[in-house]
C-alpha cells in the first residue's frame, strides 16, 4: 500500500507539471487557431481513410467506468474483435466479466449469440452498417463496440456538437506513434489517438461523461489493425455450431458490459 501511495504521489506530481505545461500551451493564442485546424484536418484524414476501406478487421480492449453509490469508481474490462465488409456486413465479438457474445449481420438479419447461455436471437434489420448501428443504439439498446468509428462518415458523427478542439501533439499507443487530439462537446469530452503515417487508423478512443457525477469514462484501444478483402470472412451468415437455443432478444439479458437486472 505504501508503494501504491508513493506511486500515486509521483504520478500526481507529474500530472500537475504536465497540466501546467498544457495550461501554458493552451494560453498561447498565437497558434491556437492553427492547432485547431490541424486537429480537424487529422481527424478528417482518419475519417476519409476509414471510409475508403471496404474491409476492416481489428482487435480491441475496452474499459467502462461505473460509479457506485458511494462514489467509488469501478472499471469493467472487455476484449473482442470486429470484422466488417462495407456496406452491410459485420461480425463483432465481446468477452468480458458478464458476457461472452457474438453479433453477426449479413445485411438483412442481425444474429446475437450469448455463448455463456448458449442461446441466440435473430432480428430483421435490413440495410447498411450505419442503419444497424443506429438501430442497435436507439431501438434495441445493444450498442456495438467502437460504433462511432465504423460509420460511413466518422468525421461528421464525431464532430457533432463539438465546441472546443485541441491538438496535444504525439503519443504512443501499443508501440504505434499517434497524433493525440482532444475535443469537447456539449455533453461529453473525448480524445482520440490516430496512427501517424499512410494508414491513419484510430488506436485509442476515450469518452468522458463530463456532465455525469465523477465523470466516468469509456475507452477502447485497437490493435492488430488490418484492411483488404482477404482479412474478413467471405460469409457473414450465422452458423449454429453449438446447437444454441433460439429465443427472443429479451431472453438474452447479459450481452453487454453491464448485466441487466
Amino acid at each position: 500500500m505504501m508503494i501504491a501511495q508513493h506511486l500515486i504521489r509521483t504520478i500526481t506530481a507529474s500530472l500537475s507539471s504536465a497540466a501546467l505545461a498544457l495550461t501554458v500551451f493552451a494560453g498561447m493564442p498565437t497558434g491556437a487557431t492553427a492547432a485547431e485546424a490541424d486537429a480537424k484536418t487529422l481527424l478528417k484524414a482518419m475519417s476519409d481513410y476509414l471510409t475508403d476501406q471496404k474491409a476492416i478487421s481489428f482487435n480491441y480492449d475496452s474499459n467502462l467506468e461505473v460509479v457506485a453509490q458511494d462514489h467509488q469508481k469501478l472499471l469493467l474490462a472487455s476484449s473482442g474483435k470486429i470484422e466488417m465488409g462495407r456496406p452491410d456486413k459485420i461480425r463483432a465479438t465481446r468477452h468480458g466479466g458478464f458476457a461472452d457474445v457474438e453479433m453477426v449481420f449479413d445485411g438483412k438479419t442481425l444474429t446475437v449469440l450469448g455463448k455463456d447461455a448458449n442461446r441466440y436471437a435473430e432480428v430483421d434489420v435490413p440495410g447498411t452498417i450505419d442503419n444497424l448501428v443506429n438501430r442497435l443504439r436507439d431501438t434495441l439498446h445493444r450498442p456495438l463496440p467502437a460504433a462511432d468509428l465504423i460509420l460511413a462518415n466518422v468525421y461528421e458523427e464525431l464532430m457533432r456538437d463539438v465546441i472546443d478542439v485541441k491538438d496535444l501533439g504525439s503519443g504512443v499507443v501499443g508501440g504505434t506513434e499517434c497524433d493525440h487530439l482532444a475535443f469537447r462537446a456539449k455533453d461529453v469530452d473525448w480524445q482520440i489517438w490516430i496512427a501517424q503515417g499512410e494508414n491513419p487508423y484510430p488506436c485509442r478512443y476515450v469518452i468522458t461523461a463530463s456532465q455525469v457525477d465523477q465523470s466516468p469514462q469509456y475507452s477502447i484501444q485497437i490493435s492488430d489493425w488490418k484492411t483488404g478483402i482477404d482479412v474478413v470472412a467471405d460469409d457473414f451468415s450465422f452458423e449454429n455450431k453449438s446447437k444454441a437455443e433460439k429465443v427472443d432478444l429479451e431472453k438474452l439479458p447479459n450481452i453487454d458490459e453491464l448485466p441487466i437486472t
